[in-house]
C-alpha cells in the first residue's frame, strides 16, 4: 500500500510515515461581519475573508514493531518523533520553518506544520519509549502573489493551479494538463521561469488555458 511522505520543499529530504493514519480532516472556514441595519429583525451577512485549510490526522510512530523477534535493542522512537516535530525548526536562509508537501494518494497539500502534540504509549523496561502517537495539524501555505493571480483563475488568462511533484518536468506537466508535452512553453511564459530544467519540488504552477497569448510578444500558443 502507498505510504503517506511528508516532503521538505527547502531541503528536498522526504519523511515516509511507516503507518499510514486511519482518517484526516480537511478542514476550511470563511469569516463574515454582520451589518447592523436599524429596522431589520436581523443582521446582514457580509464576506469578510477566508481563512487557511487546515489538514489534521494522528500518525503513529515506532520501533517495537521493527525490532520484534529481534535480539537487538529496542531504539528510542524519539529518534523518529524528532524527525517530525523538527519540521518546525525556523530554517535559518528562510528565517521560518520549511514549507512542505503532505501526499497520500490523490491528496497533495502544500502546508507547514503548524502543531504536534505527542504521546508516548509503550517503553522499554528501562523507561525509553519505543511507541508514540503524534497529532499533527498542517496549514495550508499560499503565496502571496500566487493567491493575487489565483483570484482571476476563472478569467481566459488563469486557469487551473499544479504544484510540482518529484520527478516533474514541464514537458510532463504539459503531457498532463495539455496531452502535448511541447506545450511546455505557456506554462514557462505565465511563470517567469527562464531554465524549465530547474524545476523545485513544491513550486506553484499557475497553468494557462489554451490558446495563450504571450504577453511580450504577442505569439499566440496551443
Amino acid at each position: 500500500m502507498e505510504r503517506a511522505t511528508i516532503t521538505n520543499t527547502v531541503s528536498g529530504a522526504e519523511i515516509e510515515v511507516l503507518f499510514n493514519p486511519e482518517e484526516y480532516s480537511l478542514n476550511q472556514d470563511n469569516n463574515f461581519a454582520q451589518v447592523t441595519v436599524p429596522g431589520l429583525r436581523g443582521p446582514l451577512l457580509q464576506f469578510a475573508h477566508g481563512n487557511l485549510r487546515t489538514l489534521e490526522m494522528e500518525l503513529l510512530v515506532d520501533t517495537y514493531e521493527a525490532h520484534r523477534g529481534r535480539n537487538d535493542a529496542l531504539g528510542d522512537v524519539r529518534s523518529l518523533t524528532e524527525q517530525i516535530t523538527g519540521l518546525m525548526d525556523i530554517d535559518p536562509e528562510l528565517h521560518a520553518p520549511p514549507v512542505l508537501i503532505f501526499t497520500w494518494g490523490s491528496l497533495t497539500f502544500t502546508c507547514v506544520l503548524a502543531s504536534v502534540s505527542q504521546r508516548f504509549v509503550l517503553f522499554r523496561p528501562d523507561g525509553v519509549p519505543v511507541r508514540a502517537r503524534l497529532q499533527v495539524t498542517f496549514n495550508e501555505y499560499i503565496n502571496a502573489n500566487l493567491e493575487a493571480k489565483e483570484t482571476k483563475r476563472e478569467t481566459a488568462d488563469y486557469s487551473q493551479r499544479h504544484v510540482v511533484g518529484q520527478g516533474e518536468t514541464l514537458s510532463s506537466i504539459a503531457a498532463a494538463v495539455y496531452q502535448d508535452p511541447e506545450l511546455w512553453r505557456p506554462i514557462a511564459i505565465n511563470n517567469d521561469i527562464d531554465d524549465p530544467r530547474q524545476l523545485a519540488v513544491g513550486t506553484q504552477l499557475l497553468i494557462p488555458q489554451l490558446p495563450f497569448r504571450d504577453p511580450q510578444t504577442g505569439e499566440v500558443m496551443g
